[in-house]
């Protein structure tokens, strides 16, 4: 277990009375660090005045011995590490940040078509689910946003809610007879009757100021907001109770968009990537990275706008589908390790 040597050191001088009481206060600690790893921090003052009392936080949760600070329940990305420093009757909050990754590294998968299935290339997918036998797909871009029930032999639309003018519509996902439906830059969600697609509310986002990918887990709603993060919402209220963020041995995993939950792991698309990364979502490792560029060409579309964005899965029949913004064809594939 190691500790990656890259250290981020905040120096801060604090004066205090005059020239010659002016204090340099220093919190060391990792900048990064592996899972399993060893985790440590202390605090010096640069000139070696004393210093009366330290108190050392990670994520706001006090620890008593900072030479060897408890990590193992923590999970991938950002987090925050405080030393609350007492001298001279005064205190300064010092702060750092660490970035944990992992060491497992993906699996890479290739794909097989099992079935192809015609779809609207007017559609700018940005959610798609399969639900009882039929395709329900939320499409994007301004005065042509929608909710639609498709048929998925043909592709015929047999129901279809138009979004306003000013809505630009991105993920969906269908949860107690429910439809959750995300827009993209205008604060919040809806939530549609699934029977008649009229509107029974809305919720807001809180600090993911963007909405990209939904999908659930049988609990809560999984939202994407075109970072590394994914949020758990409640899906009585909308509001946004934690995050996990993803990443794989050496970076972040950002530009996350479309979701569907697949026996228990988040599937995602990636923004322009034409993939999909298969992420823990109890500490956001990616666990796989599934390669469908030759997709984009067999739907008839290039380029970096008209790309891989729609996940759907069949429970009942292990069937997984996907699709792309403006694509002629809706895919039933299978993943192959490669």
């Amino acid at each position: 277990m190691k500790i990656h040597r890259i250290y981020l050191v905040l120096a801060i001088s604090l004066a205090i009375g005059s020239c010659g009481n002016r204090y340099q206060l220093i919190l060391t600690s990792p900048e990064k660090l592996t899972v399993g790893g060893k985790l440590s921090a202390s605090v010096q003052e640069k000139n070696q005045k004393p210093i009366d009392s330290i108190w050392y936080y990670l994520d706001g949760k006090r620890f008593s011995n900072p030479d060897n600070i408890d990590v193992s329940g923590l999970k991938l990305g950002r987090h925050a590490i405080v030393a609350v420093v007492f001298f001279n009757g005064k205190q300064k909050k010092l702060t750092n940040t660490l970035t944990v990754f992992p060491k497992q590294r993906p699996e890479i998968y290739t794909y097989e078509v099992v079935n192809t299935y015609p779809h609207n290339d007017k559609a700018f997918t940005q959610g798609l689910e399969f639900y009882n036998g039929f395709i329900y797909e939320s499409t994007g871009q301004y005065k042509e946003s929608s909710l639609r029930k498709v048929e998925l032999k043909t592709g015929r639309v047999l129901q279809k809610k138009d979004l306003e003018d000013n809505i630009f519509g991105e993920g969906m996902t269908i949860f107690n007879n429910k439809v959750y439906l995300l827009t993209w830059q205008n604060g919040f969600g809806y939530i549609f009757n699934l029977q008649n697609f009229e509107q029974e509310n809305t919720f807001s986002y809180g600090q993911s100021k963007e909405g990209w990918g939904l999908t659930h887990n049988n609990t809560h709603l999984l939202k994407s907001d075109g970072t590394e993060r994914i949020w758990t919402l409640s899906p009585e209220t909308g509001e946004e109770l934690s995050h996990i963020e993803v990443y794989t041995i050496d970076r972040k995993v950002d530009k996350l968009n479309e979701l569907e939950f697949i026996n228990g792991k988040i599937y995602a698309n990636r923004w322009q990537a034409n993939s999909i990364v298969i992420i823990n979502p109890k500490n956001g490792l990616v666990e796989g990275i599934a390669n469908l560029k030759g997709l984009q060409k067999l739907a008839g579309q290039t380029g970096d706008d008209n790309v891989l964005n729609g996940i759907a899965y069949d429970a009942k029949n292990d069937r997984l589908f996907v699709t792309g913004k403006d694509w002629n064809k809706l895919f039933e594939i299978k993943l192959v390790k490669g």
